[in-house]
């Protein structure tokens, strides 16, 4: 699930706080159009409660998202904003105002 902050570091980016529930994953990565869908860049840490947990920091715009759950592509769950990719399949997408 993607959370935006209104607390921003910079003029021109704010935190933007991604979060996946997957308490038996061995390896989460949060990969976007921000990251050029780079499999590795973006690993996430998981807390004690099961879920896995990255912030970033992201400039004004519309972006889109996946998760990769133990190599396995996944959309975003808690967020139901979604838009078809080339691939046939949808990606999840987040605003940054």
């Amino acid at each position: 699930m993607a959370l935006k902050t209104k607390k921003k570091e910079s003029p021109q980016k704010c935190r933007v706080n991604f979060s996946y529930s997957a308490q038996d994953a061995g390896a989460v990565f949060l990969v976007g159009d921000f990251n050029q869908w780079n499999e590795s860049s973006h690993p996430m840490k998981k807390d004690g409660t099961g879920v896995w947990k990255k912030t970033v920091m992201l400039a004004p715009g519309v972006y889109e998202y996946k998760f990769v759950v133990d190599g396995q592509w996944q959309n975003d769950p808690g967020n139901q904003d979604c838009c078809e990719n080339t691939f046939g399949t949808t990606n999840s997408r987040i605003r940054v105002d």
